[in-house]
């Protein structure tokens, strides 16, 4: 790869469980990314409680969110930092930041209210912190243009995955699995217009707060499984669970802690007595595979072939729940993201470093297909760092 820009993306999902940190170069002449280095800052215990504690409906007060915002654009740094050391390599031969930020609201469906209609979702993170702290321009607050433009907001990451994973001959599935889990579809020989992406429902969220209880505190996720390995699972219960009412709208489509998050939890609670805790986390695990099993079997295979799907995000790491996943889809060859070059924790802050460089280079970040958008727009605020390398001109549009 010729000329080239150092990037890094930072990301945190809605697991909240840290920060993913990816340096990466992206080619400027010719089209290309390259991995340099790639860190995970964990968040505190008591940070994680924090930010999952506001992000339920009626608790974030506008205090608390106020002071957590600065907090994380701390954080967020501090991670920026990090992967620069764990690339051997100083801040300042970084030439810009893109970061997601940490989402703790997400409200995508269209709502009318004091005479106009939105739609919004609410990551926080200050992206000035982050370029006070680093010196780096940084790029943030991606999912808002997309949403103005009548979109969901998400998922962002599929322009990226067309861009690095597609293929002339086969069909792929890019599956990841963290709090909420979503794919991305690229059947062979794929245009940007053949690109289907929605997120299929539950990922980890469930199964780490089910696991918190259940362990009294002392675990905070189900580690490779363990857990649900020595559950069964209840076919009631299940059943009761795969009846919830996203599973059935057809995409686009996207969703959040607001739909999976404390209230079915407490549902799913309230089957201890008649469930040992083994079970609920085992049927809690397969209601993850079976999500996403029928979002496929639904919205996907009938209209395209695929050949591989490639499985990214902390529920990779569940043997428990890899097994049902290739159980439930045994005609396709369901693998880890390592089979395409991609570390299964850092693709998505790979996206997002090259999100923030179309951002910069004033190109669309959205793909509207996925997201339901009216068009294609350029993603993202810009906050110019102290020693800016990139030259943003207001002509281009970015905002």
């Amino acid at each position: 790869m010729g000329a080239f820009r150092r990037v890094i993306g930072l990301m945190s999902g809605t697991s909240a469980d840290g920060v993913d940190a990816a340096l990466v170069e992206v080619g400027l002449k010719e089209a290309g990314v390259r991995l340099v280095a790639f860190a995970g800052l964990p968040y505190p215990p008591e940070l994680r409680r924090e930010i999952l504690d506001v992000s339920e409906a009626g608790r974030g007060a506008v205090e608390r969110i106020c002071r957590l915002h600065a907090v994380l654009g701390e954080w967020f740094a501090r991670a920026a930092f990090d992967v620069c050391r764990e690339a051997g390599t100083e801040m300042s031969r970084v030439d810009l930041i893109g970061s997601h930020g940490q989402t703790i609201h997400h409200l995508p469906e269209a709502y009318g209210a004091f005479e106009v209609v939105t739609r919004s979702s609410l990551q926080i993170a200050d992206p000035c912190v982050i370029a006070e702290r680093t010196g780096v321009t940084t790029v943030a607050d991606f999912r808002a243009r997309d949403l103005a433009a009548g979109g969901q907001g998400a998922p962002l990451v599929p322009l990226v995955d067309y861009l690095l994973y597609r293929s002339g001959h086969e069909g792929r599935v890019l599956l990841n699995i963290g709090g909420i889990s979503n794919v991305t579809v690229l059947p062979a020989g794929c245009g940007p217009g053949d690109v289907l992406a929605f997120d299929t429902g539950p990922g980890n969220m469930l199964l780490d707060a089910l696991t918190e209880v259940i362990s009294g505190g002392r675990l905070a996720y189900d580690e490779g499984g363990e857990i649900a390995a020595s559950g069964d699972v209840s076919d009631s219960l299940l059943g009761e669970l795969m009846c919830h009412p996203f599973l059935n709208e057809a995409p686009p489509k996207s969703t959040g802690r607001e739909t999976f998050g404390a209230a079915l939890h407490r549902d799913i609670l309230a089957w201890r007595g008649r469930l040992r805790d083994e079970d609920l986390i085992a049927t809690t695990t397969a209601f993850t595979v079976r999500s996403i099993a029928d979002a496929l079997n639904r919205f996907v295979l009938p209209l395209s072939p695929i050949g591989r799907m490639a499985v990214s995000g902390g529920g990779g790491r569940n043997q428990v729940l890899m097994k049902m996943l290739r159980a439930a889809l045994p005609d396709l060859d369901v693998c880890h993201s390592d089979a395409f070059g991609v570390p299964p924790d850092a693709r998505e802050a790979i996206a997002f470093a090259v999100l923030a460089n179309a951002t910069v280079e004033g190109l669309p970040g959205n793909m509207p297909a996925a997201t339901g958008a009216s068009g294609s727009v350029v993603l993202g605020v810009v906050a110019p760092g102290r020693r800016c390398g990139i030259s943003i001109d207001p002509a281009d549009g970015i905002v």
